[in-house]
Formats: structure tokens, sequence, C-alpha cells
């Protein structure tokens, strides 16, 4: 029986997380401070003894205290002690505040790392962002791990500070790693997506929601051009298992997780309008984002040939999922 310890539990990959390792007979203390979820996200497994949840911040000093002194409290009851950080300032419209962006990501993912090696947790897994490849995130088989981040020729704005901020977690882990603290890794996730999506300000729930109830859709100038990749929150907590189950990949090491499914904005419309019984959707485009890259295809080659991962939810079905969870 293992602990794990999840930042951000309530959001998409996080409740996902929880309920599995519950399900699996593993403990489960979880926190999250509503910034961008809701509680109702991890509501069938709140009276389980193996879940405990508090509504705490990252950011909130005293409060991570008593998360370290409860995990060392109870660590001795487990055969390994797991951190997870899934708490991120993720919603496009944050991306653009330096100040809330670098307090989540930066020195709240930090102090969580050092809480883990504190309380001697063997592993430590940081979720990151496919947001580090900036501009000129595709290529003709993806853009890789070990291909060149391109951050000394991105656009100059405040959303490329949400990017290096993350990609500066990275080396936080790497570090921590090459000198012997913990082992873990650091995950680089597409546009992940989910039937507990709240907030429609993410592409896919914002569509879902307009169709729903005008039958018609509002954009971005952007995606009359643009391009994606959609992660379904199941394939994404998959993913964090994976490696956490996986010895050898966790040395420090960064990991693109995303789908081969690569859709137009507009394709995306019309594939929900479907799943919605609406033919012919109209769509009207207002507004622009700036730094918004083109598209994001991620080769995911890595974490492929070194754990037993692959995408098992194709899009067509994810929506389907989401469509059905609409109408709890």
């Amino acid at each position: 029986m293992k602990l794990y310890v999840i930042s951000g539990v309530t959001g998409m990959t996080g409740n996902e997380l929880a309920r599995r390792l519950v399900a699996a007979g593993d403990k489960v203390i979880g926190f999250d401070n509503f910034f961008a979820s809701s509680i109702r996200t991890v509501e069938d497994i709140l009276d389980s003894s193996l879940f405990d949840f508090y509504e705490y911040n990252l950011n909130n000093a005293q409060q991570m205290q008593q998360i370290k002194e409860k995990v060392q409290a109870e660590k001795a009851s487990y055969e390994k002690v797991i951190y997870i950080n899934c708490a991120a300032v993720v919603h496009t419209e944050h991306f653009y505040h330096v100040n809330r962006t670098f307090e989540t990501n930066v020195l709240g993912m930090k102090a969580f790392l050092e809480q883990a090696i504190e309380v001697g947790a063997e592993i430590y897994i940081n979720c990151s962002t496919s947001e580090v490849y900036s501009m000129n995130s595709w290529g003709e088989n993806g853009v890789s791990e070990s291909d060149y981040l391109t951050l000394a020729n991105a656009e100059h704005s405040q959303r490329t500070s949400y990017a290096t901020g993350k990609l500066l977690t990275e080396f936080f882990m790497k570090e921590a790693v090459m000198e012997g603290k913990i082992k873990g890794c650091s995950i680089r996730f597409a546009n992940v997506y989910s039937k507990n999506e709240l907030y429609p300000k993410h592409i896919i729930p914002h569509i879902l929601t307009q169709l729903k109830e005008k039958g018609s859709v509002e954009l971005l100038e952007n995606s009359k051009t643009n391009y994606r990749t959609f992660l379904h929150n199941e394939d994404s907590c998959a993913a964090v298992l994976a490696l956490a189950d996986s010895e050898t990949a966790l040395d420090g090491s960064v990991y693109n997780v995303a789908t081969d499914e690569e859709i137009s904005i507009v394709d995306l419309v019309k594939l929900c309008a479907s799943k919605l019984g609406i033919q012919d959707p109209q769509i009207t485009f207002n507004g622009y984002r700036e730094s918004d890259p083109v598209r994001r295809l991620l080769n995911t080659d890595k974490i492929r040939s070194r754990t037993n991962w692959e995408p098992k939810i194709t899009l067509d079905k994810g929506i389907e999922m989401c469509v059905e969870g609409m109408k709890g």
C-alpha cells in the first residue's frame, strides 16, 4: 500500500488520479483551493477512508506545514510515499499574469518538491506544460523533448512568462534527481480535457456549452487557422501512474504526453455539434489572442518507449463522454 500526496487534486488530472488510487487500495492525501475546479469532481470518493481531502492552497505555508506533518505521522504505515504536483495556473486567461503564475508554478512547486524531499518521499512527479515549446510547437514527427526550445525568438508577451516559469520547475526536478535527493520526472501535457471541466474558457467545454445553450459558437480569430491535439484526463492520469511505476523513467527526464489526433478548431466545433445532434453549427469569430501557436503537435515516442503507456480515449469517444457528463 502506497501513500500519495496530490496537489490540485480536484483538477482534471488530479481527481482521476485520486479515484484510481483509492480504487486500487492506496491512500491519498489531496488538497486544492478550487482555483480552477470544484469539490464536485471528487465527491464520489470523499467518504472513503483512503482519501483525505483538504481545502488548502499550495502557496499557504501554514497549510503546507500541516500537510507535511500529516505525511510524517502516517508514512511509516506505507511502503512508499509519492508526491504528485498537479497544481498549476493553467487557464489561458491567467497565462498573462506574471505574479500569479510565478507564485504557484515556480515558488509553490519548489516548496512542494522540498517538502517531498524532507519527508523522505521516494518519488515526485512534476506536471509541467507543452507551452514551453512556444510558437514553434510542431514538426514532421511532432516536437520532441530533445528539440531546442525556441524561447529566444518567442514573441515577447506576458504569456511567455508562464512557459518560462514551468520550464524552471523542470530544472528544479532534474537537479533534485541528479543530486540523489529523490526520483522523479516532469510531464509536458497536451490540452487535457475532462467531463468534469467546469470552466467554459477551455475550448472544449466552451464549445459544448455554447452549442447547448445557443446552438452556435463564438471563437477567437485565431481559431480560423489553429490546430490542436486533446488528451482525455483518463489518459493523462494513466501517464502519471505509468511513469511513477517505471524505475528507469524517473531520472529527472521530461516526457511529452499527448495524442496523435490533430484537429482544427473549426472541425472540433463540428465534431462537438454532431454529438449534440446539431448540424452545420454557426460559428462567429471575434477577438484575437497574442502569442497563440497555430499548431501544437507533440512527439510521444519517449514515454511510449520507457513505459507501456499509450492514449486509449479517442477524441470522438472523449467528446461523447463530455456530452454525457453535461447531462448529470
